[in-house]
């Protein structure tokens, strides 16, 4: 029973046991025999990969102890800064982290990786003799691996990013080597060593920038840029880009080896406040660090980072087009879509492979402030290849932004006024930022804040200079207030181009105009006698008001960057400047009035007038923004949120809205001439090109399309006309085609001096103070009345006597400009004539750009700006009033006849070609009273009426001559007779005329005879009589027919004719210079023709005699 128990107990469980342990048995014992086998192929590949891995343990073991000995000691480590704390914004350029990614996982691993690295670093330091473990380059490493890890870690916890960061940090702080992980090296060569370039900062500086987000992608931004020619950084403003980006290249070595870095800006402002910026936080001097605009610069041999307006670059790429000075140009600002940036864009999209092809690659960065960069990246004409776009996220605070509940209708200005005040009384501490449309209205509102909170300080020079300055402007402003009847219109002007210096961007050229015209701006109630309780003086809340637009002075801009004083709540008014170009620090609260001052053009008459209009709802989001920098804001928008939902997403390019003719010219100077085919970025409308190819044509500055041929040629041609020598010396002036036409003729009787000033004059504008606006008090209604008298007393000083006077608003102009520069150009001098100060200066730099502008063109002119420079004589004065009609040959107007006035609103009215309305000389005009029959101007102001501004008289005889484009001429007239002229060699005929579009008759005037074959049978008229060639004289008085047969219509009834005419006709011969180059071809030319009208007794004569002109 018992062996049968055991064996119960053996069957159930253990059966299944035995054979097991048997079978492993037989296992091992296999095992034991194979071992006596020989190893096959696979098992000895498997133990050679065992033995190769524990050899490389043992390696990386041996390399990390050594590594540890050369280790900066913990204390040392604690000293160096770290990014790890930054925020990791999403990168959308991830092409080498992605292969990483399972690696990130195991710590160790990484650490290993990096280890091999570093021997590869370690030994590139120790073969220098610096073998200080806290060098710089080090430094830089250890920041750099840090920043890698903690990227590389944000990647593997890519939901918690926060966490993933202190997670890497953690495990990395007691780890020795810390080295960059350059996953791709396998990739590239291993010859090119990393480069840095140490740069030293102030520890507070450090600290500052440490905070910026954009140092979180330094990484991710230098590999973007390395591998690719050309990279979009798309970043919020206040993100770092503008600042840190040229320093991360600098510090990359792009800026070594004679190569510099430019960056664009489209604004001044930016341009001259970043370069300051950069060079103060790089601790580098300007020399190295410089900016170049319109007018000044401290560029030196020195530059290495180069910061200046687009329009100064387009300079560059038309001396040198490969731009062969520059390794990086950094666009910067490219969603505001200026002019100039798009048109750059454009060449630099050509010139970045064809200096790849040179073997002198230049990096291209296009930075922009919206993620709406489809127009660069979907555009396959301008980009080949797509380029990577790198995303900054902003260090941004939550915004709260509270709609108004009713929509003010114009009076904005009064609302943001009261709004600033609740947000004063009744907010905690913070900025204000208040968006305004222009320079008067920003000067405006710093006036009624200032009055209503009073700030008491120890008043400096400079800030009584400030507090009068904005008191003028405001001054000037309320003259917009003039007549309460009066409907204040947009103001228009009838040129069809901007009078834009070259190189300056939107919100500069409508600051400049917006000074003070009335009608620029909506009219506004300044509220001085206002009854509203916020109007009441409350010293007890002192408020610190700055203004900031971009023709501040410099110094006054810089100080919207210190702290307020203490006690006091900062608030600047500022335009659209603020919007993106600059980061105000401190601000908490935005005042938004929703409104921007633009200028609108006519694309088919070319006349533009400045309206404010509503911005896009991406400028209103920007503007928003700007509240959220230090901590969480609010922005107030003085509209409802159902007249948000209408704003356009994004506002227009400019490029789209103006007219294009002085960009149409800079390019045919880079000889791009079908501007048809260029890669904008958003391409002009064809009208807008097709009217400036027409304008230039008509100035001369592109060569007249062929008018034979079929029509679908003549059509293309029209669009692609090369640029004439006229047209190339225009292009080399900083100033609109019109203005550029009247420098390149002025080099005649010695005017030039006189008409740079006038185009200086005419290029700045509004150079007399308005004195019509009305007073607060009886005293200053005097004080003004006396102002004005005395500025009309200097007015008809200015404007001359006799020839001189018919000059006009042009001759005040040049009078102005000579007489303050005469008195050195001081603001007391302008002051007490009613002069613009600021305007003066203006005028006196372009007045020196343009003498060098002249000098570079022709060098024996000898030109300098002479501050005692005479008036002209009368002589000149006509010769001037001729330049100015051939410049401004489309706005010339005529005097409505009496026997044509219809209407009792056409009297003094002139007709101009452009408008169907009647225009009037501005009363201000000196030419008011006078009323001559024709006149040219510079523009067309619409208030009550149209009103013409810059008038000028010209002489109706002038216009065909000077203007033959313009005018359509008649048959020639058979009384006076054509004629030959002997200095030209050409014939000549009286033509009547007629002015186009509106066919005023002009008087007959002598011009080219028109081609065909009359001019050739003049020709050989004047050619028989000896008049052409004076050898021939002799032989005129023995011809055996008339030469005026030549002419008869029966004259082919006689061969000798038809020979003569013939052979003219086959060598085009209908002038002298033709004749000529025809006998240098065949000296036997013309000899058989001329031979039949002589008697056969001096053929043999003639013959040696031929040619009958010295070869």
């Amino acid at each position: 029973l018992s062996d049968e128990a055991t064996l119960k107990g053996i069957d159930g469980s253990n059966a299944l046991v035995l054979p097991a342990k048997k079978a492993k048995k037989k296992k091992a014992a296999s095992v034991v025999q194979q071992q006596k086998k020989p190893l096959s192929k696979k098992q000895k590949k498997n133990l050679q990969k065992v033995l190769e891995q524990k050899e490389k343990k043992k390696q990386r073991a041996e390399l990390l102890s050594k590594l540890n000995e050369v280790q900066a000691s913990e204390t040392e480590m604690k000293l160096l800064y770290t990014t790890s704390k930054l925020g990791i914004g999403e990168r959308m350029y991830q092409t080498k982290r992605m292969i990483q990614e399972p690696g990130t996982v195991v710590p160790e691993k990484i650490r290993s990786i990096s280890g091999a690295n570093k021997r590869r670093h370690s030994t590139d330091s120790e073969s220098e003799p610096e073998e200080e473990p806290s060098s710089s380059e080090e430094e830089k490493e250890e920041q750099k691996q840090e920043l890698e890890k903690s990227s590389a870690s944000d990647l593997s916890t890519a939901d918690k990013p926060e966490e993933g960061v202190k997670k890497a940090v953690c495990n990395q702080q007691p780890a020795g080597p810390r080295a960059p992980v350059c996953q791709a090296a396998p990739k590239k060569p291993p010859c090119k060593p990393a480069v840095f370039i140490p740069v030293d900062r102030s520890p507070e500086i450090q600290e500052a920038r440490l905070k910026l987000p954009i140092l979180a992608e330094e990484q991710v931004i230098m590999e973007a840029i390395s591998e690719n020619p050309i990279v979009i950084i798309c970043g919020e403003t206040g993100s770092g880009k503008t600042t840190q980006v040229p320093q991360f290249l600098y510090e990359a070595g792009y800026a070594s080896s004679n190569g510099a870095i430019g960056i664009t800006e489209p604004r001044r402002v930016a341009a001259v406040s970043m370069s300051q910026r950069v060079a103060k936080e790089m601790n580098l001097s300007h020399r190295v660090v410089s900016y170049q605009i319109r007018y000044e610069g401290n560029v030196t041999d020195e530059t290495r980072i180069k910061f200046m307006t687009d329009g100064v670059l387009l300079k560059e790429i038309q001396k040198d087009f490969l731009l062969s000075k520059y390794k990086v140009i950094i666009i910067d600002e490219a969603h505001e879509r200026s002019m100039y940036t798009d048109i750059l864009i454009g060449l630099l999209s050509r010139i970045v492979p064809l200096r790849a092809k040179k073997g002198l690659p230049l990096k291209l960065i296009i930075m922009s402030a919206t993620l709406r960069v489809e127009d660069f990246t979907e555009n396959s004409r301008l980009f080949s290849v797509t380029p990577p776009v790198v995303q900054v996220d902003a260090r941004q605070f939550p915004v709260t932004i509270h709609f108004n509940k009713k929509t003010p209708l114009d009076d904005y200005s009064g609302e943001c006024f009261r709004k600033v005040c609740k947000i004063h009384r009744m907010l905690p501490a913070g900025g204000i930022l208040v968006f305004l449309t222009g320079q008067a209205e920003v000067h405006s509102l710093c006036r009624r804040l200032r009055k209503a909170f009073p700030f008491k300080k120890t008043t400096t020079a400079g800030d009584d200079d400030d507090k009068e300055e904005s008191m003028e402007e405001i001054r000037k402003f309320k003259k917009s207030r003039k007549r309460k009847k009066v409907m204040t219109l947009p103001k228009i002007d009838l040129d069809s181009y901007s009078v834009v210096p070259v190189d300056e961007g939107d919100e500069d050229r409508d600051a400049e105009t917006d000074d003070d015209f009335a009608g620029s701006d909506i009219d506004l109630d300044l509220g001085d006698g206002d009854s509203d309780e916020d109007e009441k003086s409350d010293s007890s809340l002192p408020l610190y008001v700055l203004p900031l637009y971009s023709l501040l002075a410099p110094e006054k801009q810089a100080k919207v960057f210190g702290a307020p004083p203490p006690g006091t709540r900062l608030c600047v008014v500022a335009t659209n400047v603020a919007e993106t170009s600059l980061t105000i620090p401190g601000i908490k609260y935005v005042v938004d009035s929703g409104k921007v001052k633009k200028r609108f053009y006519d694309k088919i008459t070319g006349v533009s007038s400045f309206r404010v209009t509503w911005v896009s709802q991406a400028s209103a989001n920007q503007r928003a923004g700007r509240a959220g920098r230090t901590e969480p804001g609010h922005c107030y928008r003085l509209y409802s949120s159902a007249v948000f939902m209408d704003f356009e997403k994004f506002s227009a390019p400019e490029i789209t809205k103006r007219p294009v003719e002085d960009l149409i010219l800079q390019m045919k100077a880079l000889n791009i001439e079908k501007v048809i085919n260029f890669p904008f970025p958003t391409p002009p409308p064809t009208e807008a090109l097709a009217a400036a190819e027409e304008l230039l044509i008509a100035l001369g500055a592109l060569k007249e399309p062929p008018t034979t041929g079929r029509l679908k040629q003549q059509l293309a041609a029209k669009l692609s006309c090369p640029i004439s020598p006229l047209g190339r010396i225009m292009a080399t002036f900083p100033v609109a085609p019109r203005y550029a036409k009247m420098l390149a003729l002025s080099r005649q009787h010695d005017c030039l001096p006189y008409t740079i000033a006038i185009v200086s004059a005419m290029t700045v504008r509004e150079l007399f103070e308005e004195f019509d606006r009305p007073a607060v008090s009886e005293e200053e209604t005097a004080k003004l009345k006396g102002k004005k008298a005395r500025l009309l007393q200097m007015q008809k000083i200015w404007a001359g006597q006799g020839p001189m006077q018919k000059l006009g608003d042009l001759m005040v102009m040049l009078g102005a400009v000579g007489a303050c520069e005469y008195a050195g150009c001081t603001r007391k001098f302008c002051e007490e004539n009613g002069l613009r100060y600021k305007a003066m200066l203006e005028i006196r730099r372009l007045r020196g750009q343009l003498t060098t502008a002249v000098n570079s063109v022709c060098p024996d002119a000898g030109l300098y700006v002479d501050p005692k420079m005479k008036p002209p004589t009368e002589a000149q004065a006509t010769y001037l009033r001729q330049i100015v009609l051939a410049g401004l040959g489309d706005h010339i107007a005529r005097r409505i006849q009496a026997e044509e006035l219809l209407d009792d609103k056409w009297k003094n009215a002139y007709k101009t070609a452009l408008l169907d309305d009647p225009v009037f000389i501005h009363p201000s005009s000196v030419l008011f009273k006078q009323l001559p029959e024709f006149v040219v101007y510079q523009e067309i102001v619409e208030t009550t009426k149209m009103y013409m501004k810059g008038v000028s008289a010209v002489e109706p005889e002038w216009i065909p001559t000077l203007l033959p484009p313009y005018c359509h001429f008649g048959k020639p007239l058979e009384n006076p007779p054509p004629s030959y002229c002997p200095n030209t060699g050409r014939i000549r005929c009286h033509r009547p005329s007629v002015f186009y579009r509106v066919s005023w008759q002009l008087p007959a005037v002598e011009v080219d005879y028109p081609e065909g074959i009359d001019r050739y049978k003049y020709f050989a008229k004047f050619l028989l009589e000896g008049k052409v060639i004076k050898k021939l004289s002799c032989y005129s008085q023995c011809l055996l027919s008339s030469p005026l047969i030549m002419l008869k219509t029966w004259s082919k009834l006689q061969p000798r004719t038809e020979s003569l005419l013939r052979a003219l006709v086959a060598e085009n011969c209908d002038n002298r210079n033709a004749l000529l180059a025809a006998w240098k071809k065949n000296p036997k030319y013309l000899l058989a023709a001329y031979r039949q009208w002589i008697p056969e007794a001096m053929h043999e004569d003639l013959a040696k005699k031929w040619p009958p002109v010295a070869l």
